[in-house]
C-alpha cells in the first residue's frame, strides 16, 4: 500500500501518514474520523487520488492509486556533484508530482544514438555487431555501433558518424526506429536507434581507446544469441528483437 502523504491531507496542520499494513475496522474508522477531522478528506482523495476503500479477511485498508500527472518534479536545489569530458552528475532535491520529496542523483548524459546496421549483400540478412571490451562490466561485449550525440550535433548526423569511424561502413537508408531511456532510475540518457540499409563497406576511423572486432551475423542466429544470453547489451537486445518482429510481418 503507497502511503499518504501531502498538504491534501494535512489535518490540524498536522501531516498525516498511512503507513503499510492493515487496520482493523474500528481502527481505520476512528483513524479517519478522529485524526482527518474533516470527513470530507477522505472524499478528496478517494476523488483526486483514485483511492479506494477494500476489505480483506475483517480488516479494512485503503489503498491509494496515484493519478497520472504531466507536471515534473519540481527541483528545490541542485549541485554539480561531478563533471568529465562525457557525462556530468547532479545531486538534486526534488517534490516530484507524486508529492514525495527526496534528493536524486542523475547522471546526466547528452543522448546517444545506436545503429541497426543491416547487410542484405548475401541474400539472408546479417547485422553488424562489434565486439569490444567494456571495462564497467568486466568483459567483453557484443554490441550494435552506438556513440554519443556530440554538442549542437543532431541524431541523424551522429547516427552515420559513429557507424563510419566505428566500422567504416556507409548506408543509404536511414530511418529511426526506436527511442527510449537507457536506465532512467538515475542515468537520463536518451537512446535513439536508426536502421540502416544499403551498405558500403569503407575503411574505420576508430578513436584512440577503441579496438573494434566486427561481426556479421544473421539475424535468426543473432535472435538466438540474444534468447541464451550471449548478447546481453540492453540497446542491442531492443534492435535485434525489433528487427526480428518485423521481418515477421
Amino acid at each position: 500500500m503507497a502511503s499518504v502523504t501531502g498538504s491534501g491531507w494535512a489535518a490540524g496542520g498536522k501531516r498525516m501518514r498511512l503507513t503499510r499494513g492493515l487496520l482493523s475496522i474500528q481502527s481505520a474508522a476512528a483513524l479517519i474520523e478522529n485524526s482527518l477531522e474533516n470527513k470530507n478528506l477522505y472524499h478528496r482523495a478517494h476523488r483526486e487520488h483514485g483511492g479506494r476503500p477494500q476489505r480483506n479477511n475483517g480488516h479494512l485498508y485503503y489503498l491509494l492509486m496515484p493519478k497520472a500527472s504531466i507536471k515534473k518534479a519540481r527541483v528545490l536545489s541542485s549541485l554539480v556533484s561531478y563533471r568529465g569530458p562525457v557525462l556530468w552528475v547532479n545531486t538534486d532535491d526534488v517534490l516530484e508530482p507524486t508529492g514525495i520529496r527526496a534528493r536524486r542523483d542523475v547522471v546526466r548524459h547528452s543522448g546517444s544514438v545506436v545503429v541497426l546496421a543491416v547487410d542484405e549483400s548475401s541474400g539472408s540478412p546479417s547485422v553488424l555487431l562489434e565486439k569490444q571490451y567494456r571495462h564497467a562490466v568486466g568483459r567483453f561485449l557484443l554490441e550494435l555501433p552506438a556513440g554519443r550525440i556530440d554538442k549542437g550535433e543532431n541524431a541523424l548526423h551522429a547516427a552515420k558518424r559513429e557507424l563510419l569511424e566505428e566500422t567504416g561502413y556507409s548506408a543509404r537508408s536511414w530511418k529511426r526506429v526506436l527511442h527510449f531511456w537507457a536506465s532512467p532510475g538515475f542515468v537520463a540518457e536518451a537512446m535513439s536507434i536508426y536502421l540502416a540499409r544499403n551498405l558500403k563497406a569503407g575503411a574505420a576511423q576508430p578513436e584512440d581507446d577503441e579496438v573494434i572486432e566486427l561481426k556479421l551475423i544473421p539475424i535468426k542466429k543473432a535472435v538466438s544469441m540474444v534468447l541464451k544470453g550471449t548478447i546481453q547489451d540492453a540497446k542491442t537486445i531492443a534492435g535485434v528483437l525489433w528487427l526480428d518482429q518485423q521481418m515477421g510481418k
